[in-house]
């Protein structure tokens, strides 16, 4: 079954622990943030206390998305703050391999990104020490973004690697996730599908995650 990550970018913050209490019932798999540092991509927004409180209290894992230039020296903070899943884009990591190393250490799971423009060879080298590859379906920065359908190219390269050579990754979208692109994502291959504005502007969000899971 395809899990389901709400991402906190589209959640009203002033209600953000009634938020994460409405994601979780409706039957998510993780939360999903969206760390910015207004460098690598423009805009900011969470930090690594708030990840901390939402993670002493959050009934499901939290998936930790790090758009940072430099995210290496992060991530210890951000794996003791209480992120089950740490990760990082190739285009902000020379050392791609010692970072995901370096999180794996920390007893989080290492994922890598790839952005719209970023090709999945770029990857090759690192597949067997990646946890998740999430392939961006948008520009990062901003939620409320139109789904680009050639992003998917990426997924089904990284899904028939996996099967061709027995890779453990899992395969992650991120970007204009609903329910039509959600079938379209599982049809390439992905296994963990993060949506924003169409979760937490449902009037069902249940039935919504429901639907995305079948």
């Amino acid at each position: 079954m395809t899990a389901v990550a709400p991402s906190l970018l589209a959640a009203d913050y002033l209600n953000l622990g009634a938020e994460v209490e409405k994601m979780a019932a409706a039957g998510a798999d993780y939360l999903h943030f969206d760390v910015m540092d207004g460098h690598f991509v423009p805009n900011l927004t969470f930090g690594i206390d708030m990840v901390a409180q939402i993670a002493a209290k959050s009934p499901i894992p939290l998936d930790v998305h790090l758009m940072l230039a430099n995210p290496e020296k992060y991530i210890e903070a951000f794996a003791k703050a209480g992120a089950a899943i740490i990760s990082v884009h190739i285009e902000a990591c020379p050392h791609i391999h010692a970072t995901l190393q370096a999180i794996k250490k920390t007893g989080a799971k290492a994922g890598v990104v790839l952005n719209p423009g970023t090709p999945a060879e770029s990857l090759t080298a690192v597949l067997q020490e990646a946890d998740l590859i999430l392939q961006m379906t948008v520009n990062p920065g901003f939620g409320g973004q139109s789904f680009i359908p050639e992003t998917l190219e990426n997924i089904k390269k990284l899904a028939k690697w996996r099967d061709q050579h027995s890779y453990n990754y899992l395969l992650e979208v991120d970007g204009g996730i609903n329910e039509q692109t959600a079938e379209i994502a599982k049809q390439a291959g992905v296994d963990i599908l993060v949506a924003g504005s169409y979760l937490f502007k449902h009037a069902n969000p249940l039935k919504a995650i429901a639907n995305m899971k079948k």
